[in-house]
């Protein structure tokens, strides 16, 4: 669905899949409520996407309005995306089928990656993963691979 597709009466389950349908918009708002901003070339080194992909999921993030970039007049330039007011509304959405995915998977014996565990570590999560987080001989003390970020670290 194009943005000019938008005008006439669209189905609501279409609409947000035009928000956050592809496979790298949900994980890279995650990112963004998890750091609080990223930084193109830092997060494109922590997730296995390509530039080109990453870019154009930025853009889209953006004209949905669920991210805005920041640019700072700096040499090197510098560039942030933070989360949007209405951004910020669809993190406990996507925390509830964050949740659903990992039981679910669990439940059809799916494997499921070992990072997705590391990079959703917070009480909400553990509280209701538990059981799968130990059957998975997870820890929430261990790191994510390939990305050692704080909040304030970006």
């Amino acid at each position: 669905m194009r943005g000019d597709q938008l005008d006439s009466p669209t189905n609501p389950y279409h609409y947000i899949l035009h928000c956050i349908g592809g496979k790298w918009k949900m994980t890279i708002l995650h990112e963004i409520h998890t750091y609080g901003s990223i930084r193109f070339n830092q997060t494109l080194k922590s997730l296995p996407i390509s530039e080109k992909v990453f870019s154009q999921q930025l853009k889209e993030l953006v004209q949905a309005g669920l991210i805005r970039r920041i640019s700072y007049d700096t040499i090197p330039p510098k560039v942030e995306y933070v989360l949007t007011p209405s951004g910020e509304q669809l993190i406990p959405a996507l925390d509830i089928l964050y949740i659903w995915s990992i039981r679910r998977m669990d439940e059809l014996r799916i494997p499921i990656d070992a990072d997705a565990f590391v990079v959703h570590k917070t009480s909400k999560y553990v509280d209701e993963l538990r059981e799968i987080m130990e059957a998975n001989d997870f820890t929430p003390d261990r790191t994510r691979q390939g990305a050692d970020r704080s909040k304030n670290g970006l």
